[in-house]
């Protein structure tokens, strides 16, 4: 899988080493890149099938970027767990993006990703040229953050693959009720790795404690003014018919609001839709038409 991207290593104002794949055509093109960031606990794995994609479309391939936020993947783990934050990790993706030398991309933002978008959006818009909300709004539903609280850093460890598409399944099979086997497998191998000393998660168990310290039975953050930010851009937001994070009620505030917005439901998937399938050419033809409009 490594010989379709290259490996971007960029240390952070703080010395932490972050971690970035580059797929794609560098140079002698004229196409706008693609930036993609992940969800809380998620890596750039995630975004492995829509980056062979379009870096390897025949007609227009394109420069892919996949970060792996500090503490995830193969950056550095953070030795104080409260910079697992998002103004942090804003600031970790501006530092990334200079040392890539990307002075414009499109941004897909998976959850979390989505919400460092829109604060990319509010604080350095020159940046964005479009963005892909991946089940991720401007308001964010307690029930769901509180499921996704009671796994991250909680799961018990595996003893094989089979084991870890068990695990995945037993908690998350009303999100994705007709996954297939393979999907089970992408999404084990986004969780853990496999070592010398067996599986370990992909990510710094500490993580959780950024969620164990939300009181989510009080109001959650109005995050509106950021999602207004991205109204110059024109935005493909995709919720999972499932999700418990993203509502449908939100999703149509979200288009009552920003003209250029267009949404896609996911069928029979949750929080968070996989980029693959069915989703590979919506995403496809919203990036090319982006990129014809800039």
């Amino acid at each position: 899988m490594s010989g379709s991207y290259g490996d971007l290593f960029v240390t952070a104002d703080d010395g932490i080493r972050l971690y970035a794949r580059d797929y794609g055509p560098l140079t002698g093109h004229a196409s706008l890149p693609v930036v993609g960031l992940p969800g809380l606990a998620r890596t750039s794995e995630d975004f492995h099938d829509i980056a062979e994609a379009l870096s390897r479309d025949p007609s227009r391939p394109r420069r892919v970027l996949c970060l792996d936020y500090r503490g995830r993947g193969r950056s550095e783990w953070d030795r104080d767990w409260r910079n697992y934050d998002v103004k942090v990790e804003l600031n970790d993706t501006l530092q990334v993006l200079a040392a890539a030398r990307i002075q414009k991309a499109i941004f897909i933002g998976t959850s979390r990703g989505g919400l460092i978008t829109m604060a990319l959006s509010a604080v350095r818009p020159e940046l964005i040229a479009g963005a892909v909300l991946n089940d991720v709004g401007p308001v964010l539903e307690a029930r769901g953050l509180k499921r996704i609280r009671s796994y991250v850093g909680k799961l018990p460890t595996p003893g094989t693959v089979s084991e870890a598409v068990d695990l995945l399944r037993q908690r998350s099979q009303s999100q994705f009720p007709h996954y297939s086997d393979e999907q089970w497998a992408k999404m084990a191998r986004g969780t853990w790795r496999e070592t010398e000393g067996g599986f370990v998660l992909d990510y710094d168990p500490n993580l959780t404690k950024t969620l164990d310290n939300l009181d989510l039975d009080a109001p959650l953050p109005d995050l509106w003014p950021l999602f207004e930010a991205l109204k110059p851009f024109p935005v493909l937001a995709i919720r999972g018919d499932h999700s418990d994070l993203l509502t449908a009620d939100t999703l149509q505030m979200m288009q009552d609001r920003h003209s250029r917005l267009t949404a896609v439901t996911v069928p029979d998937q949750g929080h968070a839709p996989s980029l693959d399938g069915d989703l590979l050419p919506v995403i496809r033809d919203f990036v090319s038409a982006v990129d014809g409009r800039d």
